[in-house]
């Protein structure tokens, strides 16, 4: 999926910084983790 929006993003010239995913328990950041 992040693909397909990073993709979409691209096509509309508009960086895609991070993708977070949030819960009660704390998040995960993509960019974080150097997957982006």
């Amino acid at each position: 999926m992040r693909r397909k929006l990073s993709a979409a993003l691209d096509s509309l010239d508009i960086n895609l910084l991070d993708h977070l995913i949030v819960a009660r328990s704390g998040y995960f950041s993509f960019s974080d983790q150097g997957l982006l």
